[in-house]
């Protein structure tokens, strides 16, 4: 019988050895497994044929930057498969040299620079040798922009999509995992935000999140490609974002405590602690599990025109979660194998579906689920009811409806406080400074609580100055805005032509505050002749004085005027509720 050729380059690496033992399954092929040692490539080789003698493996010396085209003319292999890395800095030698020697490609890239220029590196090169060269199979941006697709599929509108990852700490490690996350640490990453390409720090931005199986752990911003892919192919309207986390609390402060330093250049390119840090997971991985995760959420609004929050996860036990980065390069195979891959170069993406990838999951100790919810009363129409929330004017049933575009834009005057002490607490808490017409955004991140319950994250954005705010409605019935660490208890008051919202209560986490040193909130949101969405916001203090105000106006980015959107408008006008 005939055998396929596969070579696999970087063999003997974490992710190498676990790609040949999966394709040990795979009928009809012959591996050739490489490193740089033949000694231990063969000892590898060794191991595979002691688990399955009836797949020919062979243990081949392979230096890319020395006897690439040699190997190739010698093993003239059916595709090759790049698990090597890390890809920070790689150029396209390798990969050309692969294409041009007519065997197909496979590659495990996830750094963003060598993804973004794959294309038009390799297109021209693959169809005149009329073969396949995909990049980007592992967990992102393969994995992840097939999720999108598969929960997205046919939605109207994408507002945000929420990835992280965060592997178990038992996991082994390779320098090459290490020397890719420290060369993006502290260092400009792109971003999508506020439905744009914008920038952000490498392991910036922490927060914590809670996953099914595994529980709460700290995530921080990473380089990916996801931003620059997933946000323009699918018009993502406000954020794009993609977190990692280490299980280890001190790998994970330490990781962003070296990006700080090196932000603020307190620190050179952190690379020389390689070995320092291989030595220390020694130590910080004793008190890891072997389970590791990736959540993905998808906010917009789905086919119908309704509100939808669609969630999935992937769990993974038992050490298996390295496995996971595998999984598209081996099911991309399968497909080459089958002839169902059109020649070309793209993103791996473009020729799979996660289907195709869960398929090569099943013998792991991995999970996956999908939870999507739907709502389209928004929290203030829950507040306020259907029959209150009609009553309102049109551009604040627009500004607060569950359908309503994320993200909205005008501008504002502001005055300040006068004296020290109100201009330093408005500091701390965010508040823009005085000025007049100054460009203003509002993003509103529309969620869905785990008791269906909507949830609004508020991100005001006034020239530069950010003010951000947590808006939920509590079992009480009450209506709260947070401002860590406070929240304020707000008895929203409507009108035929306006909202107010003073200030009843305050507390500081869980403990309650005195009402008598509570701030004073003259707020108020209406609609103006021309018909756009008008916010007066005076926010004070007893004694102290004023602490901000600002005023102004706002429409949906991208819109001339304001009006319910289709959807909105046929379930209000229809009376549903």
């Amino acid at each position: 019988m005939k055998r396929s050729r596969i070579l696999i380059i970087g063999g003997t690496g974490v992710f190498g050895k676990r790609l040949a033992h999966h394709l040990m399954t795979f009928e009809g092929i012959e591996l050739f497994i490489t490193s740089r040692s033949a000694v231990k490539a063969e000892r590898f080789a060794k191991v595979l044929r002691m688990g399955n003698a009836a797949t020919p493996v062979h243990g081949v010396a392979l230096d890319c930057r020395e006897n690439l085209n040699a190997r190739l003319d010698d093993i003239r292999p059916f595709a090759v498969i790049d698990c090597s890395g890390p890809f920070q800095h790689a150029d396209f030698e390798g990969a050309r040299s692969v294409v041009a020697s007519g065997a197909h490609l496979i590659d495990l890239a996830d750094a963003r620079s060598y993804l973004a220029g794959f294309v038009e590196s390799l297109e021209g090169l693959a169809r005149a040798k009329g073969v396949a060269a995909l990049t980007g199979a592992s967990s992102t941006p393969t994995l992840s922009a097939c999720v999108v697709d598969h929960l997205a599929r046919d939605w109207q509108r994408l507002d945000t999509i929420d990835i992280c990852i965060t592997p178990g700490g038992k996991s082994e490690v390779g320098r090459s995992v290490i020397e890719a996350i420290l060369s993006y640490a502290g260092k400009d990453i792109p971003i999508w935000r506020d439905g744009r390409l914008s920038k952000t720090s490498g392991w910036s931005e922490p927060r914590v999140v809670d996953i099914a199986g595994l529980g709460r752990r700290r995530v921080a911003a990473v380089e990916t490609y996801d931003a620059e892919y997933l946000g323009p192919r699918h018009k993502v309207q406000s954020r794009v974002s993609f977190s990692a986390g280490l299980e280890s609390t001190i790998e994970q402060r330490g990781i962003e405590t070296l990006a700080a330093l090196r932000k603020w250049h307190l620190l050179p390119d952190p690379g020389f602690l390689i070995p320092v840090l291989l030595k220390a997971r020694q130590v910080t991985r004793l008190s890891t599990s072997d389970r590791g995760g990736m959540q993905l959420s998808v906010c917009g609004l789905d086919a119908k025109g309704s509100f939808t929050q669609a969630n999935w996860t992937l769990v993974a036990k038992d050490d298996h979660g390295p496995n996971v980065p595998i999984l598209p390069a081996a099911a991309a195979l399968k497909k080459l194998l089958a002839g169902d891959v059109a020649v070309g170069a793209r993103l791996a993406h473009d020729a799979l579906t996660l289907p195709d990838i869960l398929a090569e999951a099943g013998s792991y100790a991995i999970k996956t689920k999908k939870d999507v919810m739907s709502r389209d009363h928004g929290l203030f129409e829950v507040h306020l009811g259907t029959d209150g929330f009609r009553k309102l004017p049109q551009a604040l049933q627009h500004f607060h409806g569950q359908t309503a575009p994320p993200i909205w834009s005008g501008e504002a005057d502001i005055d300040a406080g006068g004296w020290f002490l109100p201009k330093f607490i408005a500091w701390v808490f965010g508040f823009p400074k005085a000025g007049r017409n100054v460009p203003v955004s509002v993003c509103i991140d529309r969620k869905l609580s785990r008791r269906r319950c909507p949830v609004e994250h508020w991100t005001r954005n006034f020239d530069g100055k950010i003010l951000s705010s947590r808006l939920a409605r509590q079992k009480e019935g009450r209506l709260t805005e947070a401002f860590w660490p406070f929240t304020f208890v707000l008895p929203v008051q409507a009108s035929a032509d306006r909202i107010k919202m003073p200030v009843a209560s305050w507390t500081i986490g869980k403990m309650p505050l005195p009402r008598a040193l509570a701030p004073r909130s003259e707020t108020s949101e209406f609609q103006d002749c021309e018909g756009r969405f008008c916010f007066d916001v005076r926010l004070s203090l007893p004694v102290i004085g004023l602490l901000a105000h600002y005023r102004g106006w706002l429409r949906p980015r991208g819109n001339s005027a304001v009006g319910i959107n289709d959807a909105q408008n046929k379930r209000l006008t229809s009376g549903q509720t």
